[in-house]
């Protein structure tokens, strides 16, 4: 790992907590941890919230793959109609899509997302999987908890749990999106 402070792009001080290796090992263990819950894989699907959380689902059912042989349904989730800050965020906001072409209700759904912070995501989240039906029950993923939380939720498997200040961010980065594997905490060189 990374111990060195780099300034960002931003010219914020970003220091690298998770390499492409501890990362892997995180995904792998939390990986474990769906099998050793979830041994019913007829009635169990994954719903990774766009976008870091559907590259992470897809890299979960992989893994569940390789060390099960069975491959379950994945879908993912713009949940950017649901937010309750919508309005704030810009006046006509990008869609991506969502993607569940199988069947939600009576499910185990594995809702998967890269860092849980005040809960909202999640929220969000539930509400647009409920529209789709009514599943057996929700078991929530994250990758990094950051604390904060603004609303009664935690996950189930949690990756990683990093204390922060509200002035720092967690950027999670998966080549999927920007060609490398790496968890960093960014703050303002400042401390604002």
């Amino acid at each position: 790992m990374n111990n060195n402070n780099e300034k960002s792009k931003t010219g914020k001080i970003e220091k690298e907590i998770l390499n492409k290796h501890e990362l892997d090992s995180i995904i792998t263990r939390i990986t474990f941890q769906i099998l050793e819950k979830c041994s019913n894989f007829e009635n169990i699907a994954l719903i990774g919230i766009k976008r870091r959380g559907a590259i992470l689902a897809d890299r979960i059912n992989d893994k569940i793959k390789d060390h099960s042989g069975k491959k379950v349904p994945v879908g993912y989730l713009d949940i950017t109609l649901y937010r309750d800050d919508l309005t704030e965020i810009a006046d006509y906001p990008l869609l991506s899509g969502t993607e569940i072409d199988f069947r939600v209700k009576g499910k185990n759904i594995i809702l998967i997302d890269d860092v849980i912070f005040t809960g909202r995501t999640v929220r969000s989240a539930l509400d647009a999987i409920i529209d789709f039906g009514r599943p057996e029950k929700i078991i929530l993923t994250c990758l990094i908890d950051r604390g904060h939380r603004e609303l009664p939720i935690q996950a189930d498997f949690t990756g990683k749990y990093v204390p922060t200040s509200l002035d720092e961010k967690i950027n999670v980065k998966l080549r999927e999106l920007d060609e490398v594997d790496s968890v960093s905490i960014e703050k303002n060189e400042d401390g604002v």
